[in-house]
Order: structure tokens, then sequence, then C-alpha cells
């Protein structure tokens, strides 16, 4: 008989959007609460006294004043830029060419790259993440160890091949055919095997060419199931190079809209810059976007409008960016976003970034259903916050007046140490 857990303290629960109606009735804090972990799941919730009557022969992982929330859901990663990450004072295309490709052309060695993988999963679980959508490189065997990796450790991650096919390294260049090909061995190999999702990839339209991105599209016309990922309107220099690219689309969204790369289940990483007919279509089709905080900051690519954008209805998830994002916290992250915020004049509520944190981006990449929430019937992916990890934070926690005063501080001040317990599919594999 599978063992049954039962983790008992303070629930993070979710009633609805909290950009849509007021955070403090869609979001949830639970006290005293209790789940039952069972066959990789949430077996079911409630009062802790009344679980623990009712399954006696559980083991009791008590938590008592700390936070359960979901597993940390990471929409917007490049797990091959992991022995990277904090490199210094460039533009997005310098950064590139400087640290990434250097770095990404070591990935057709199927040994660095199993390295590398289990080395950026270890990192992202001990901060709290569960789940990830994951760039990898341009080589097969880069997408290979990360899912090998994954499926030995149980765990719901999306990824798929980088694919560019110009203004890249030799070593990181494929074509449009092999591209295609590559692309849809592995999403046959993979997607669906275990708790593991294809993700088709072009990096962004600089670095593939017309008839790539064709193929792309074709490719997602043949797997409507499988998500889409690219980047779009990161920085001013960089659209003002798509333009030059691309004379004859309207915007830069349109790079991708023309050669079929706009759909429900498009995923857009960084789309700061966007123009009204952009914001339009991206509505219409409802597709999400992937808002990177530390990673527009530390390269200087731009305020993300959050609040304007979500106003629109617009679907958002949250991403560190790894390795153009300066940190594997999400809630290093968070806070990210909260400044950010401020500096947009929006304010956003502890409640607003801990849902965009699990279930807006567990919604933007369309796992909702499975995972971002400690409901009934979801998978069992749990982060366990203890908030007052460090003295300053322990301090500010002791002078809180609300739930919601005792969760911020630990958002905007916690790392690592936050960390008390993770599971993924319903096994601890921290704390």
């Amino acid at each position: 008989m599978t063992q049954q857990h039962i983790l008992s303290g303070d629930l993070l629960m979710f009633a609805g959007d909290p950009f849509h109606a007021p955070p403090k009735e869609t979001v949830l804090i639970e006290t005293d609460g209790a789940v039952l972990i069972e066959n990789g799941q949430i077996g079911a919730s409630g009062a802790r006294s009344a679980l623990l009557a009712a399954y006696p022969q559980a083991r009791h992982h008590a938590h008592p004043g700390k936070l359960i929330c979901p597993g940390f859901i990471d929409a917007h990663v490049h797990y091959p830029q992991t022995a990277m990450i904090a490199s210094w004072g460039k533009r997005l295309i310098d950064w590139l060419n400087t640290y990434t490709f250097p770095e990404e052309m070591r990935f057709d060695d199927p040994a660095y790259a199993a390295e590398i993988s289990a080395r950026y999963l270890d990192l992202s679980a001990a901060h709290g993440t569960t789940t990830m959508a994951s760039y990898c490189t341009v080589h097969s065997a880069s997408v290979d160890a990360f899912f090998g990796e994954a499926l030995k450790r149980g765990q719901r991650v999306v990824a798929g091949k980088t694919c560019m096919d110009r203004n890249a390294p030799e070593g990181l260049r494929d074509t449009a055919q092999s591209g295609y090909d590559d692309s849809k061995a592995l999403l046959e190999r993979w997607h669906g095997t275990g708790r593991l999702s294809y993700a088709i990839t072009p990096r962004f339209s600089p670095t593939s060419t017309p008839e790539q991105l064709e193929a792309m599209g074709a490719l997602w016309a043949e797997h409507p199931d499988c998500l889409m990922q690219t980047h779009l309107s990161e920085q001013v220099d960089e659209i003002a190079w798509v333009r030059e690219l691309f004379p004859g689309a309207r915007d830069y969204l349109d790079t991708y809209e023309q050669f079929g790369l706009l759909g429900a289940r498009g995923l857009y990483g960084h789309a700061i810059h966007l123009e009204p007919r952009e914001i339009d279509r991206i509505a219409e089709h409802g597709a999400s976007l992937v808002h990177c905080p530390t990673s527009n900051t530390f390269i200087g690519s731009g305020l993300f409008d959050m609040t304007g954008l979500k106003a629109r209805g617009l679907s958002v998830g949250l991403a560190t960016d790894t390795g153009g994002g300066s940190s594997f916290s999400m809630l290093r992250t968070m806070a990210a976003a909260y400044e950010i915020g401020q500096l947009k004049g929006t304010a956003l509520h502890a409640g607003q970034l801990l849902w965009l944190a699990t279930q807006g981006s567990a919604r933007s990449l369309h796992l909702h259903d499975k995972i971002g929430a400690l409901d009934v019937g979801m998978e069992a992916d749990i982060a366990v916050l203890d908030l007052a990890s460090t003295p300053a934070i322990a301090q500010r926690y002791g002078n809180a007046q609300n739930q919601w005063d005792r969760v911020f501080p630990t958002i905007m001040m916690g790392d690592d140490r936050a960390i008390a317990e993770v599971w993924i599919g319903g096994v601890k594999q921290v704390g």
C-alpha cells in the first residue's frame, strides 16, 4: 500500500484570479490546515484535526506557522545557462554572443548536458521550484539529458530544442529542415512520457530565417497540443534589428504570426515593448506572456506592464529567465516583479505575486488542471515556506499585524533558506 502523508500548517488556496477580483477574496490563507498526499496527488485537504482523525495511518509532517504552497512554476528558463548565470554587463545581443552562445556550444557533449541538467534541477528544487518551461540548446543531446533527468525525478517539466539557423555561431546553427526533423523526433520521443511536455522552440526571430519559422509553424500545426515558446519585444535595439530582418512585417509579433506561430498555446517571453496591434492579437488568440523581472532589470530591457496587460485579460506567467535572470529563486523573482510594479505605479499584493508564481504560471503553460494549486486531485507538487527563515525576516514577522504582513517579508527578502520542504509528485525532495 502506498504511504500516505499529511502536511499540516497554513494553506495557500485560490478562489480566482487576484488581478480580476480583490486579492483578499481570491487568495486565501487557511490557518491550521492540512493536505493529504496519496499516490502522487492531493487526496484531501481541510482542517488539520479533521485530516489527522480521518487518516490515522498517514505519516504526519507538522509545519506550525509555515505556509504550505503549490510548488513554484517557472514559466521561462534556459537551463543550459546555469553555469553562466550573473555574467556581467552586456546588452542582450552582446550578452548572447559573449556568454550564452559559447556556453551553449558545450551541450553537444551528452555528459556535460547531463551534468548541468542535474545541477539545474537540484538548484531550482532547493528554491521551491517544481515545474519549469526550459529552452534547451540546438543539440538534441541537451533535450534528451534534461528530459531524462526530469523523468528520473518524476518531475513535470516543459522543454524543447532551440532552433536557430542564422545569426549564431556555426556550432549552434541547424537548418530549417534539420530543425524541423530534430524537433519532430524529440517531440515524438518525449511528449507525454511521464510528466514531460514538449514545446516547439524557435529561439527568436533574429536567429531563424523565414524558412525555419515556416517549418516551426508547420510542426506546431501538426502537433497543436504542444506548447510553442519564443521571445518577443525584449529590448528596443532587438526590435529595431527585427525590423531590418523582416521589412515586410507589421511588427515583431507579425514575424511569428505570418508563419503560424501565434496561437492559444503560445508562450512569449518578456513582451515589454508591445505595440497596440500586438496586444490586440495576443488577446484575441488567448496566448500567454511571461514576465521575467530579474532578467529585464539585469540586462536593462525595460519595465513590463503587468497591471495593464492583465487588465486586457491576457494570461501572464512569471519566470526567472535563468541565466539572463540573476537568481534561481522565484521568491526573488516575485520581489523583482513587485519592484517593477512600483516603478510602473502599481503596488502588487503579496497574494497576486504568489498567484503569478504558481497558478498564473500554470495557466500560461496550460497545466492548471494538474499543478499550481492545492485542490483535491491536483498533482502533489508542494513547497513549504518558513516565514521566519532569517533573523531579519523573523523580526519583521514578529511585528506583523495580519496574515499578509507575515508573508510579504519572505517574498521580499527570502531565499532558499525559506524553503522548508519540497515535494515533487508526492515524493519529498528537499527538507
